[in-house]
């Protein structure tokens, strides 16, 4: 009787054949060859690309099945046929657990695609083979098992070599053959391929101009091989996870921890080897070691590498290594420690000894093993010094004689060289700490019940690691608070809440506009992003992305407000006010220029002059430009139209300014030549209906204007249009629009229906019904009308009139953003509409993240003249100071001179000319006192003097992005499941709340 493998529940490792699939023998004769034909002449440049990457395509998918083909019959069939046997086939089902399903797939996929490659020259289209091959369900399960299978066939390989000697030595004799690949080198191509897949469609899709049949068909293979990568991605991290967090509960001697482990296996935030230091009293380096440190949601564990297996075993397979559990500590009370914070910590605070498991009592009277660091101690005596300076500075100016080595010019250069010296103390401080971790962990209570605590030094293997620990510890903790426990219901898991750090985690929530006044309606929000070189290592991985957050209310009344707040804290503070002459109905920031953009829009080089500005779209139809890039605004240019018509929205691009009015008009503004600054006379007027002009959609080189139910985009150059529809209904308006990759979302006045049109083709390509998705909360209505929208780190956001926030997961990359998952509903809802929902993303100063110049490990310096203008610090004199007329000629010959009587004295020749040798004092920190984390310069980071704009880092190899979404509207309240979220909606006599949603630093 044919098996039936629903209704025989067996385990899917101890039966292949349950799984249906059939074994397919190619025939060469019966198919045709999978190669391309000669190549035609007069191909275009484009073409002769797209042939290339097409033949890689066809090598890379030969190679992968030759590969999936050598497991099954150099491994897999002698294991089964040998005799006597190696292995019992109940041991090798699960290592070759669905390779023959994989290697049907795509010995299917490699037919369908040498029938393609034979009529290339005709069709010249491959997206949608991939589409038809890679979108079916099957394809994902059989991947699926594959990978949550590979950890634990990669342990069952190495235990059957330490106990089945025989197998080793087939292992060995297989691996000798030409390539000298491995099994293992073998069986992670399976978990390597979709990312290949992704490489070279990318490279496809570039070289694949618009308008061309197979674009469309590679964006949406491009969508449906990330959310395939991106689940395996996942379930992958998930399995190695849970095989690491298993191994770490049987070392653990704790039986509460240890269960608790057992069964929270999901909650591992990170896991890395980093490098213990221990540092004697002196600062001297006594002991370094590795250790396994993991992060879970709400512990934090250091573990004991133990040494791991045998030489001629680790070539064959990957060996992980075991772990002895050395010191947990509950997650809030591990503190990241920064340098000149030692004395807040209080007697109470230890440092750890070398070879010690807890301090001794030694140490037990306050005497930290490290003391104070001994450069930030160093920095303090300079700063000391410096205000003693300026004193006998001042002291020398009354004297009434004249000397040649006393005088106001010789104290000058004392100053001068004294700020040097901190310049460069800083640098020594920054460079030492961009890769070291130091943590402050609660030990056992002293014999009087007192509570104690150590200090832990770890050195990571990158900056990039350090920034994301400080990062992870600070999101941690967030979740921790009882409005991120939980913060998001998951549609996937019926209901089920997710983990809360793989969701946005709500950091605060907290009112704008003190006025409790129905007519104040958050009408508009933006980012103005502006750099801080003052800002610290630290504080830049746990602050929200840098700049200033502008609020603007509208409303019926006759005066508008604009309110600042400054981001460059864990939560925003307002600094500012500002009040206009009508309500506001829109805001947009416009960076300055890049000379790329400049080059690439045929424009002059800007002035000097010329800065980020902010324009202001009023209510009486004028538009208010600032020029600020912090918190000194001030309003240099006003535009106008001739009716007065109220300004609904505002767009830029390079050259222009677009403003969609009230009577369905959108002005167009260019720049002035003499400043580059919007010329109020310089303007085009678009007429596109009689409904109002709702939001505007800037892409590469078209605008996209929505008028009614249609929508009309519009060339930038020539400002021709051209207009379809959105919407079957002519009484429904497009009120949002974002842009993705290749694919537009709109959201409409009425309904709960988002739809997704095409950029090139206009093609609608997918329609989410919104209320479809809530059903795990009681909205109290039928259907749920969309109110904001926003797309930020591979999330749609989609803001209600119920005031609920949905998420729904969407590609990153080139491809179409089509929704790829259920979707979250977020717990922390507002009691009216979301009014508006606004993406702050930053990325993080490259200087954090440059490696030491000296040295290669963590322990090395860079010397000041590799450091760039950005990380001087601005509060300091030098910067400007000694650059200038005070390094004339005659100066510099006085500052040489070297008096006998003071030649021998010890200490070192102040002077403030630069030299090899005070510049060589920035040397390998290896074995010098231990320091922290950066030295914060500035008290109050929100006020600055003047800050610098953001500089788009596009080449640096470690990009950091800090990125937060906010939300606005009336009230704040928890949601539970199965509670209304319908009732009291209308959030009249509520204040206006921002709720600020924080994501972790992606790189």
């Amino acid at each position: 009787m044919r098996k039936v493998s629903f209704l025989q529940r067996k385990d899917p490792l101890e039966e292949e054949d349950d799984a249906g699939y059939l074994d397919i023998a190619v025939p060469e004769g019966k198919h045709p060859p999978l190669q391309l034909s000669p190549m035609p002449e007069k191909l275009t440049s484009h073409q002769v690309v797209r042939r290339h990457i097409l033949s890689s395509i066809i090598q890379s998918e030969r190679s992968y099945l030759e590969s999936l083909r050598r497991i099954l019959q150099e491994y897999h069939r002698p294991l089964i046929e040998a005799d006597p046997r190696i292995l019992s086939p109940r041991k090798i089902r699960p290592i070759f657990y669905r390779i023959r399903e994989i290697t049907q797939c795509h010995s299917m996929f490699q037919i369908a695609l040498a029938s393609r490659v034979a009529e290339w020259d005709s069709s010249e289209k491959i997206g949608d083979l991939f589409v038809a091959s890679f979108s079916k369900s099957m394809v994902l399960d059989v991947y699926s098992d594959y990978v949550n299978n590979f950890t634990n066939a990669m342990a069952l390989i190495k235990k059957a070599c330490m106990s089945k000697p025989a197998f080793l030595e087939f292992l060995k004799k297989q691996a000798s053959s030409v390539d000298r690949i491995t099994l293992y080198g073998l069986m992670v191509k399976p978990i390597q391929r979709f990312p290949q897949f992704i490489l070279l469609l990318q490279d496809m899709l570039k070289n694949t101009p618009k308008g061309h049949v197979d674009r469309l068909p590679l964006q949406l293979a491009l969508t449906e091989l990330e959310m395939l990568a991106e689940k395996l991605n996942e379930q992958k991290r998930i399995a190695d996870q849970i095989a690491e967090t298993q191994q770490l509960a049987r070392s653990v001697s704790d039986r509460l921890l240890s269960k608790q482990l057992s069964l929270e296996q999901g909650s591992l935030v990170l896991c890395e080897t980093l490098i213990e230091t221990v540092y004697g009293e002196r600062g001297q380096v006594l002991k370094s070691k590795e250790r396994k440190v993991f992060l879970f949601d709400d512990v934090l564990i250091c573990g004991n590498i133990n040494v791991k297996g045998p030489p001629d075993i680790s070539s064959l397979v990957p060996v992980g290594p075991k772990y002895t559990m050395k010191w947990s500590a509950p997650l809030q009370q591990v503190q990241v420690v920064e340098v000149g914070q030692e004395g807040a910590q209080g007697k109470d605070t230890f440092f750890q000894q070398s070879g010690a498991k807890r301090p001794s009592s030694a140490y037990t009277s306050g005497k930290a093993a490290l003391g104070p660091p001994q450069l930030y101690h160093e920095l303090q005596e300079l700063q000391h010094d410096l205000s003693v300076v300026e004193e006998v500075t001042l002291l020398v100016g009354t004297l009434q004689g004249t000397y040649q080595n006393l005088n106001t010019t010789v104290a000058q250069d004392w100053c001068l060289a004294l700020q040097r010296f901190i310049h460069i103390k800083e640098e020594q401080i920054q460079s030492a700490n961009k890769c070291r971790l130091r943590l402050q962990v609660p030990g056992r209570p002293d014999k009087s019940g007192r509570p104690v605590s150590f200090m832990v030094v770890f050195n990571t293997p990158s900056p990039l690691s350090k920034i994301s620990w400080v990062n992870r510890l600070h999101l941690a903790k967030i979740a921790l608070r009882e409005e991120n426990s939980p913060g998001w219901l998951c549609r996937e898991d019926e209901g089920k809440t997710m983990t809360p750090f793989r969701c946005p985690l709500l950091a605060c929530h907290m009112p704008v506009f003190a006025v409790k006044s129905p007519e104040r309606k958050l009408e508009a929000a933006l980012h103005n992003p502006v750099h801080c070189a003052l800002l610290g290592f630290s504080a830049a991985s746990t602050s929200l992305p840098q700049g200033y957050l502008w609020v603007a209310s509208g409303g019926v009344g006759s005066e508008g407000h604009i309110e600042i707040f400054s981001l460059n804290r864990p939560t925003p503070r307002a600094v500012k006010s500002l009040q206009v002459g009508s309500a506001v109905r829109c805001l947009e920031y416009v960076p300055e220029p890049f000379p790329s953009e400049e080059v690439e829009a045929g424009i002059h080089e800007a002035p000097s002059g010329m800065c980020t500005n902010i324009c202001v779209g009023l209510d009486n139809g004028r538009i208010l430009v600032y020029s600020s890039v912090d918190t000194a605004a001030q309003c240099t240019v006003t535009l106008s139209n001739p009716e007065g018509c109220p300004v609904l929205c505002l767009r830029h691009s390079s050259r222009f300014l677009f403003a969609g009015l009230q009577n369905g008009t959108v002005m167009v503004y260019g720049r002035n030549n003499s400043d580059d600054l919007w010329d109020p006379g310089s303007y085009r007027c678009v007429n596109l209906g009689s409904e109002p002009v709702r939001t505007l959609l800037v892409l590469d080189d078209s605008v996209w204007a929505s008028c009614g139910n249609s929508v009309t985009v519009m060339d930038i150059s020539s400002l021709s249009t051209q207009k379809f529809e959105v919407h079957p209904e002519p009484t429904v308006s497009v009120a949002h629009m974002v842009c993705a990759g290749g694919g537009v979302w709109m959201a409409f006045s009425e309904g709960s229906s988002i739809r997704l049109f095409h950029t090139e083709t206009l093609e609608l390509l997918q329609e989410i019904n919104i209320s479809s998705r809530s059903t795990l909360l009681n909205t109290g209505q039928k259907s749920m009308r969309v109110t904001s929208l926003l797309i930020c780190q591979g999330l749609l956001w989609v803001g209600t009139a119920q005031g609920v926030i949905i998420t729904l997961p969407v590609p990153k990359l080139e491809g179409i953003p089509k929704i790829t998952g259920k979707g979250m509903i977020s717990l922390n809802a507002h009691c009216g509409p979301v009014d508006l929902l606004v993406a702050i993303t930053s990325a993080l100063s490259p200087e954090l993240l440059k490696r030491d110049s000296v040295g290669d490990g963590p322990d090395s310096a860079c010397g000041a003249e590799d450091r760039s203008d950005t990380s001087s610090q601005e509060s300091l004199q030098q910067s400007n100071s000694y650059q200038g007329e005070g390094m004339g000629k005659g100066r510099g010959i006085l500052l040489q001179y070297k008096l006998r009587s003071t030649a021998g004295l010890p200490g070192r020749p102040l002077t403030a000319q630069g030299d090899e040798a005070s510049d060589s004092s920035l040397e390998s920190l290896e074995h010098s006192v231990e320091d922290g984390s950066i030295y914060e310069l500035s008290d109050d980071p929100e006020m600055w003097v003047r800050g610098r704009p953001c500089k788009r880092q596009t080449g640096h190899k470690d990009k950091v992005i800090s990125a937060a979404v906010i939300s606005g509207g009336r009230g704040f309240r928890r949601l539970k499941e199965g509670t209304a979220a319908g009732t009291g909606m209308s959030g009249e006599g509520l204040e206006n709340i921002l709720m600020v949603w924080q994501l972790p630093l992606t790189v």
